[in-house]
């Protein structure tokens, strides 16, 4: 890797983005609902809307949503119930400065163009605060129910990516098999910023060379500090040699915080089960593996949801907080 990389800033995109990640820099997130819903794959969903608004006023730098059409049993997580665009529309109104992110909308069930247009109105309505994850989508079982093909997910969302790219144009012009545009029509709003962040989760079903050229960041998978620096180590070189920019490097984490602060982390799902200070030491190894965004999960944390988010915002942000506007 050319070690020129290193010096590099990212670029600047809107106000999410640009928020939530900063070169060498870890900063914290929220994966909504913010509660424990550990016994039943549907939350309860209470004062969802004050919970985010206290994560904003408490500093975390950004809250995110996920694509969940359909509670399927075999996934076991109806995620926040709420269509994600429903969604980000009501939190565009209900907060002001944290990062609205999705991680991540299902491109090959939906068509680009409502895609484009839900999330540059998102966009607009936060005043450029929307971050996009995209994704080829996990779970078999919503293919069918949506009459669309789950082994041609691959092409699909190569093609739903260039599609809602060319929306970002002044009178698009794009042909594939979701539809045809030859610059004589257009689509409103347009992305407060120069574009829509497109964040790229896992590999999408994408080589390694698609996802260097394309995107603005990457979403991975929890994973051991030292297997997520080579990861990002190889992913960074592949993207410095496809003459692109540097990225940033965002991942969830499931965390059940225990009253020891001194407990040491013990496995649970995509995360730990350990105390504050140990969380403090994964966070600072995540950081220095390049991570620059940790969106915390708390599904399955046992303490009071409140106390937690006080806590993280007494013990965790002050060394990891965000960039600011």
């Amino acid at each position: 890797m050319d070690m020129s990389v290193a010096t590099q800033e990212f670029r600047q995109i809107n106000r999410g983005y640009n928020r939530v990640f900063r070169q060498g820099k870890l900063s914290i997130g929220l994966v909504a609902p913010i509660e424990n819903y550990a016994h039943s794959p549907v939350p309860a969903l209470t004062d969802h809307l004050a919970r985010i608004q206290l994560a904003e006023a408490l500093g975390f730098a950004a809250v995110w949503l996920r694509d969940v059409p359909f509670n399927v049993p075999s996934f076991g997580d109806a995620g926040q119930l709420f269509d994600p665009f429903v969604y980000l529309g009501a939190l565009a109104t209900a907060t002001h400065e944290i990062a609205l992110g999705v991680a991540s909308i299902v491109l090959p069930l939906r068509h680009p163009a409502h895609v484009a247009k839900a999330a540059a109105s998102a966009d607009v309505l936060s005043g450029g605060r929307l971050i996009m994850g995209v994704a080829s989508g996990d779970r078999p079982e919503e293919y069918p129910a949506l009459n669309q093909s789950f082994p041609e997910r691959s092409a699909r969302f190569r093609e739903s990516y260039a599609y809602i790219r060319h929306m970002g144009n002044t009178g698009p012009h794009i042909s594939n098999s979701y539809g045809e545009l030859s610059g004589d029509i257009d689509m409103l709003p347009k992305p407060v910023g120069s574009q829509l962040p497109l964040l790229i989760t896992g590999a999408s079903q994408q080589s390694a060379s698609w996802i260097a050229q394309n995107g603005d960041g990457r979403m991975l998978y929890p994973r051991e500090a030292g297997l997520q620096q080579q990861i990002i180590s190889q992913w960074r070189s592949e993207t410095h040699a496809a003459g692109r920019s540097i990225q940033p490097v965002m991942q969830p984490l499931y965390i059940d915080l225990t009253e020891d602060p001194e407990a040491l982390p013990q496995p649970i799902h995509l995360g730990y089960r350990l105390g504050i200070r140990q969380l403090h030491l994964h966070l600072q190894a995540l950081q220095d593996a390049g991570v620059n965004h940790v969106a915390l999960n708390l599904r399955f944390n046992n303490a009071d949801t409140l106390t937690t988010l006080r806590l993280l915002a007494d013990e965790i942000l002050p060394d990891f907080s965000h960039h600011g506007e």
